[in-house]
Parts: structure tokens; sequence; C-alpha cells
């Protein structure tokens, strides 16, 4: 049995479902991997600049907390060392296909 006619059957909810809701629901759930990634990035842009706002903050002497500046610098610096290591990965990937012959 295929994916598509399985999908037919069950509906997300896990009762049966009609096959439109489940296709159009399938449509939805798909993500192109570029999508994905763009969102990462994008997330991860995001996460720098709320902590270099909470430094800025910090630095005028505004009354943040140290350790929510900490926390935030933590989180962009962590994000960003996932988004590298997924990119080295993906080109690791890459790279490796490049050399299979056909």
């Amino acid at each position: 049995m295929k994916i598509n006619q399985a999908l037919t059957l069950v509906s997300p909810a896990g009762g049966l479902g009609n096959k439109a809701t489940v296709e159009k629901s399938a449509r939805d759930a798909t993500v192109s991997f570029g999508e994905t990634l763009g969102q990462a990035m994008k997330d991860v842009n995001n996460l720098q600049q709320e902590a270099g706002k909470a430094v800025n903050q910090m630095i005028v002497g505004q009354d943040v907390d140290l350790h929510d500046v900490m926390i935030a610098v933590e989180k962009a610096k962590t994000s960003f060392d996932l988004l590298m290591e997924i990119r080295n990965k993906t080109v690791d990937a890459y790279r490796e296909l490049m050399r299979i012959q056909v």
C-alpha cells in the first residue's frame, strides 16, 4: 500500500476522514528543506537581535537582570552553532553525492 493510499484512509485526528481533507492536510504538512532552513535562519537572526538588545540595555544601565542577558546570549550562540552544524552536514552530504560515480 502506498503512503497516499494510507493517508486517504485515516484523517490526522485519528478517525476516518474524507480524501480531500487528508490530501489538503498532507500538502500543508510538506515543507521543503529550503523553506525549513530559511525559517531556521530567520529564527537565529531574531535570537541574535534579541540578545543584542539585551546587551545594549545592560550597557546603558537599564534595569535588566544579568542572568537574563546571559541566557539570551547563550540561546543565540547555541542556535547559531546548531545552524552552522546543519549547514556543514548539508555541504558534506552534497560533496558526497557529487563524488558518486554513475
